[in-house]
């Protein structure tokens, strides 16, 4: 049993005493853990300097162009000097469409090099600098990758380069002089003049814009326009002569193909206000009292886009018999309530916060109607005949945009040559459909027309 015992001892001792042996042997082919391969660049770094000078655009390309492990892995190893060009070298005095080169995707490589080409592995100093000058290879791997460094008259420059602020900024482990202009490699240039070449650009053959005869208000010349484009005759030479407005005779979306159903979208757009409440004047004035829902539905159909400010029915109770009973009058109206372009609450919106006020182009030549910002709103006109937007977005579909105005619009040379009417009481009475109708046809009826139904 004793003998048992001891043998059981030995072979413990034994693979413990063998344990050890390996453990140690392990420790001794690899003394050091690699924990981390990547170099640690302190608070005092050359690269820390370069991100927080005043080298704005420079530093902005280096982070753009993935440089910062290439930079922090040639710190770790050596000092470096950057030649750092001025912002204005790199913002206002680069050629545009190099920079916009640069900053392409697929150019990537490009910008790398020349950032890299205005780095050399060394630090020199101004009280150092070569006088007969030196040829120093940069971090830049390519062909033709040495930068002339020289002095003459006390005047040092790098290659073409003049250098203005000597030792601008210096760490322990690198220096940064400030140069007058951007160093460009041969190669980064070959490859910016080879994109550029005419050899890689399809030429377009130039045509002269399409002219319109003045008479007939078509094209002289038919020009094919793509499915969905905008119309090539402008929406002013689609107005017939007189009040009414004709069918535009460009071949444009809504031609044979009928790309876009003008009619209908009028008349989504006029049971919108009938639903929304409060405009059914202006409903009146388009669908019974005049032609202009149809005329609308046509131009609409053609291409062109059209916003309506649309004055409410509190607004239209304020019109006077004599506002009316001109011929024309109404078109005449509503004409200079529609704009000729496509536009929304928030678009108008921005461009008078920004532009403080805006000229709209309106379909009643020449006038203009003019809009601002007011009170956080937009305010159409000027003086007593200004409007303001209350009802924004009443209908927008890409085509047609409805905006609810407060009042309705005249130019301003018709509000200078009214004559000022005494006050009168108004007489608060039930809003009721068909009211400018019934003024119309009265004073029809005062010439001895028959009455209208």
């Amino acid at each position: 049993m004793d003998f048992q015992i001891y043998g059981f001892t030995n072979l413990f001792l034994f693979t413990i005493t063998l344990f050890f042996t390996i453990t140690s042997a392990t420790f001794q082919e690899n003394p050091k853990s690699p924990i981390s391969t990547v170099p640690q660049i302190n608070s005092n770094s050359i690269l820390v300097a370069l991100l927080d000078s005043h080298y704005t655009e420079l530093s902005e390309l280096v982070e753009k162009a993935l440089l910062l492990q290439t930079l922090e892995e040639a710190v770790s190893k050596h000092n470096i000097t950057i030649f750092a060009p001025k912002n204005e070298a790199l913002e206002r005095d680069l050629d545009p469409e190099f920079k916009r080169f640069l900053l392409e995707p697929g150019n990537l490589k490009s910008l790398q090099n020349l950032l890299l080409f205005h780095m050399i592995p060394t630090r020199i100093v101004s009280k150092n600098w070569p006088a007969r000058g030196r040829v120093h290879s940069t971090l830049y791997a390519g062909e033709e990758n040495v930068l002339q460094i020289s002095e003459k008259k006390t005047e040092k420059s790098v290659s073409s380069a003049k250098i203005i602020k000597q030792d601008d900024i210096v760490k322990p482990d690198g220096i940064i002089h400030g140069i007058e202009r951007v160093l460009i490699p041969k190669s980064v240039q070959q490859n910016f003049n080879n994109r550029r070449s005419l050899r890689s650009i399809s030429a377009v053959i130039p045509e002269g814009a399409p002219e319109v005869d003045p008479r007939t208000h078509r094209l002289k010349k038919p020009v094919a326009v793509p499915a969905g484009a905008p119309p090539v005759l402008p929406v002013y030479d689609a107005l017939a002569p007189g009040p009414s407005l004709a069918p535009a005779p460009a071949p444009g979306p809504g031609g044979p193909h009928h790309h876009f159903d003008g009619e209908s979208q009028v008349k989504d757009f006029i049971q919108t206000l009938l639903h929304y409440g409060g405009y059914n004047e202006l409903a009146d004035i388009l669908v019974n009292l005049t032609s202009l829902a149809t005329e609308m539905g046509k131009l609409v159909s053609e291409g062109y886009v059209l916003t309506v400010l649309a004055p409410n029915d509190e607004a239209m109770a304020k019109l006077t018999t004599d506002q009316l009973s001109e011929p024309g009058a109404p078109e005449q109206i509503m004409y200079y309530h529609l704009i000729p372009e496509y536009q929304t609450e928030e678009s108008m919106y921005n461009s008078v916060r920004r532009f403080g006020k805006i000229n709209y182009d309106t379909l009643r030549l020449p006038h203009k109607v003019v809009a601002e910002e007011a009170d956080g709103s937009v305010k159409f006109g000027q003086g007593e005949g200004s409007a303001y937007l209350v009802d924004p977005d009443i209908y927008t579909d890409g085509r047609i945009s409805v905006q609810g105005v407060d009042g309705v619009l005249f130019p301003l040379e018709e509000i200078k040559a009214a004559p000022i009417a005494a006050p009168v009481a108004k007489v608060v009475s039930k809003p009721r459909r068909g009211k400018l109708m019934e003024v119309v046809c009265g004073t029809m009826g005062s010439f001895a027309f028959a009455s209208c139904h």
